[in-house]
């Protein structure tokens, strides 16, 4: 394995597992407050978003491939997006700091709509956030896999995603040197003596071939020497 790239790896999958954890937290907090009645379709799927990021990364971590990584950096950034564009829709350009003394109706009363507020900007920064990191990795991983590709790694979309390099170092240093290539058979190559224009002359076991330039563009002599 790349120890570098593996080490970023690691602290990226990690930054984005709190970042997801935080958002769970928020949306199960909602959840406690307005499932079923109140604004259910945002807040299931404030819940399912960071839970699959959780599940999925889990399951990256042990068995990434980068072909599967690519796929589903690209799915998960795409619900991360969403997330990102419904919390603002929902809370749009309110300043928290003036919803002080307020109050909104939740299943079990009210709470406060500038706590309320606060939460939901929280969740919209992350979830852009998260978004952004996704970004990041969906074109990393590409660059990282194609320049592996070029550089003789003919399987690289398949194998485990640890083996790849990090920009500036070669893919599977230092665990492997040399990609593995298959053998190949060479077959042993004999060419009788002979002359130009295809003709061969079969050599008399025992005896030596000698060849003399031929004159005036003549072609050349062969003769067959006899040992003594």
């Amino acid at each position: 394995m790349t120890i570098l790239f593996t080490n970023l790896r690691l602290v990226a999958y990690i930054s984005v597992f709190f970042l997801s954890g935080t958002v769970l937290g928020l949306a199960a907090n909602f959840a406690s407050l307005f499932l079923p009645d109140i604004n259910h379709d945002f807040t299931i799927f404030s819940l399912v978003v960071p839970s699959a990021t959780i599940f999925v990364f889990l399951l990256l971590v042990q068995y990434g491939q980068p072909i599967v990584e690519v796929t589903s950096h690209f799915m998960l950034g795409v619900l991360w997006l969403t997330m990102a564009a419904w919390s603002g829709d929902i809370i749009g350009y309110v300043q928290c700091y003036g919803l002080n003394g307020q109050e909104r109706q939740t299943t079990r009363g009210t709470m406060s709509a500038r706590t309320y507020c606060y939460e939901m900007k929280v969740m919209e920064a992350l979830s852009w956030c998260i978004f952004v990191l996704f970004a990041f990795f969906f074109v990393i991983v590409i660059a990282l896999t194609t320049r592996a590709v070029v550089l003789g790694r003919v399987y690289a979309w398949r194998e485990h995603i640890e083996q790849l390099g990090w920009f500036g170092e070669w893919p599977a240093y230092p665990t492997e040197a040399i990609y593995p290539r298959p053998p190949y058979a060479y077959a042993p190559y004999h060419q009788p003596y002979g002359v130009p224009g295809g003709n061969y002359v079969q050599q008399v076991p025992g005896h030596s071939i000698v060849i003399q330039p031929g004159t005036h563009g003549a072609p050349p002599v062969i003769t067959q020497v006899a040992p003594r």
